[in-house]
């Protein structure tokens, strides 16, 4: 076999392709005189009419608003598209409608088998209101920002609803994040509440945040109140922190809650990603671009429905952790997983596979790897007959990883998928009516103007080039916060090809429609999936005075074990020193961290 044909591992029953959503959607838009025999011609439609596409997802997915649209895209140009101008809605409203099952809405663990919460629908709605009262009555309105240092817990979604029912704007870090690295993110967007962890487990080790947390205050001078989630039992005494409500005292509501009326582009979030210089980017999203993109693609990419059991590793700092919120638009169960996925040993996570029925388990390529190298079976080891479908992402999933899969559960479907922070979704991913081969990403996502370009800017096929968006999603960024003059923005997507967004991505396009990911295509470091600036690393480690130059080099590309160097020149000028500098290798993180383990703490 060539190895430009890699072996088909799976293929879609008839079965599988009339019972996926992306079956139905063709079957809808066939009613209304849009016939599509075949996934690419559909995509190739998605794209070049624009307009017509999103407007059939508003309709299809019968998204609730207070006010309709004028019109679909206004102004097509990059940057600056307007999407579904004069619409009024809210994105807590579309995922607090009513349900109607009674499956959870959130099943939420932690390593060790930790007791299992399971939070009802009906409790997500009221807990949220009782959130979304507190922080309206500490004086947050419409477009004031909250931040969160929380770890993947429910009472993290329960914050995020409340903000977003209220018009406020979200923004998270995980709490392994040293101060610094939370400090350098949260204030450059003048956060007015804090909500908070004192403290979290990971790998049965009890990490204490009180001290960490008094920094972050002193760093955050807009801060008016912080709202403590205490995770250890006793009483917390306060730890010193200013300003402080215990979680368990906010007063609980009754009622329903209330949504605010905002425009389809009012900002839902901040997410941050590193560039090679600078702070790192806080990215805005609004409210109806993230709605329609995640209901597209958890739905018609992901084959998510009301009774699938919605699962993907991440923390709350990372993207995943909104493209995971986003399964409750759909009225799926999201099962959350707080903790190391290493402890006690590898085989966590598909332990809680089996006992929370997960039917859609996301992880990271590295994760996969990991399993492999350490030869486990867990298809053996345990029934997993609910699981269908595997999502794999963060970097580049070997041919090796993908029939390692295949040795877990034969009939599994996996769905590779690759996009970015900067959109907060997936622009090429799974199909279910589409075979899987290895080291390939199915196909282009709907909606997504997905190409490969070459030095001149010219489309190409069968060999690497630059990954390029050639035409608007509602989902990309509003803006740069503070960015005033949007200079920022236009350097960091559209410099190498003015109105053609360059997302830093090397890909390869192949006849057959589906492409491979070869890696960062810039400077900047992509550690399972969370964009690092070298500038992030660079700014602490410079900042000791024995330190005169340094390098990190990036190797978790090598399909080896994850591993970031960190070269320094250390300066010996100093009384006693030896006359010349000399490198040496030092670690970007504990030796003794897992190779999933995030980065973050080392800048």
């Amino acid at each position: 076999m060539r190895p430009s044909e890699p072996e088909v591992l799976w293929e879609p029953t008839a079965e599988t392709k009339k019972r996926a959503n992306i079956t139905h959607y063709l079957e809808w838009l066939a009613s209304r005189d849009l016939y599509f025999r075949e996934y690419e011609e559909l995509r190739r439609w998605s794209v070049g009419e624009l307009e017509k596409f999103w407007e059939t997802i508003w309709e299809y997915f019968d998204v609730r608003a207070f006010k309709s649209y004028s019109k679909v895209l206004s102004r097509r140009k990059m940057p600056g598209a307007q999407w579904f101008a004069d619409a009024e809605l809210n994105y807590a409203e579309n995922v607090l409608r009513e349900k109607g099952h009674g499956d959870p809405a959130i099943i939420s663990a932690g390593e060790s088998g930790e007791k299992r919460v399971d939070v009802s629908w009906q409790e997500l709605r009221m807990r949220t209101s009782s959130v979304a009262a507190s922080l309206t009555d500490m004086g947050v309105r419409k477009g004031d920002r909250v931040s969160a240092y929380l770890p993947n817990i429910p009472e993290a979604v329960v914050a995020f609803l409340a903000c977003a029912s209220i018009g406020a704007i979200w923004a998270s870090c995980s709490p392994d994040f040293g101060a610094p690295s939370v400090i350098d993110r949260l204030k450059q967007i003048d956060p007015k509440v804090l909500i908070a962890v004192d403290g979290y487990d990971y790998g049965g080790k009890w990490f204490d945040r009180l001290p960490v947390l008094r920094e972050i205050q002193n760093g955050l001078p807009t801060l008016k109140r912080t709202i403590i989630i205490p995770r250890r039992e006793g009483e917390f005494t306060g730890g010193g922190l200013r300003g402080v409500l215990i979680w368990g005292d906010i007063p609980q509501v009754s009622s329903a809650p209330t949504f605010e009326p905002v425009p389809f582009d009012h900002p839902l979030w901040v997410l941050y990603s590193s560039g090679t210089t600078g702070l790192p980017k806080p990215i805005v999203h609004g409210h109806g671009g993230i709605l329609l993109e995640h209901l597209k693609v958890l739905s018609l990419h992901n084959d998510l429905r009301a009774s699938d059991r919605f699962f993907w590793f991440t923390s709350t700092g990372w993207m995943m952790w909104n493209y995971l919120v986003g399964g409750l638009l759909l009225g799926s169960t999201i099962v959350l997983y707080d903790g190391n996925p290493g402890f006690p040993d590898l085989d966590a996570l598909w332990r809680l596979a089996d006992s929370s029925g997960i039917t859609f388990f996301g992880t990271s390529a590295a994760y996969i790897n990991s399993c492999m190298k350490a030869g486990l079976r867990p298809g053996e080891t345990h029934r997993l007959r609910q699981l269908r479908g595997v999502g794999s992402t963060g970097s580049p999933l070997s041919r090796e990883g993908f029939r390692w899969v295949y040795g877990v559960k034969r009939d599994v479907w996996l769905a590779s998928i690759s996009g970015g922070t900067d959109l907060c979704t997936a622009f090429v991913g799974g199909c279910p009516n589409l075979p899987v081969r290895a080291g390939e990403i199915q196909c282009r996502c709907l909606g997504a103007d997905v190409h490969s370009f070459d030095e001149r800017g010219k489309p190409v096929v069968g060999h690497v080039g630059e990954l390029v968006l050639t035409s608007p999603m509602p989902s990309m960024p509003l803006f740069f916060w503070g960015d005033t003059d949007g200079r920022r923005y236009r350097e960091s997507y559209f410099a190498m090809f003015p109105g053609v967004w360059r997302h830093g991505d090397w890909i390869e396009m192949t006849k057959r429609g589906s492409c491979i990911i070869h890696g960062r295509s810039d400077a900047t470091l992509k550690r399972m999936g969370v964009r690092m600036g070298t500038s992030e690393i660079y700014r602490v480690v410079e900042a000791l005075p024995e330190i005169a130059d340094s390098l990190a080099i990036d190797l978790e590309g090598l399909e080896g074990k994850s591993y970031m160097p960190l070269c320094s020149r250390r300066d010996f000028r100093g009384p006693g020193n030896p006359p010349n500098p000399q490198w040496e290798e030092t670690r970007g993180s504990d030796k003794k961290d897992p190779p999933w383990r995030r980065a973050d703490e080392c800048a």
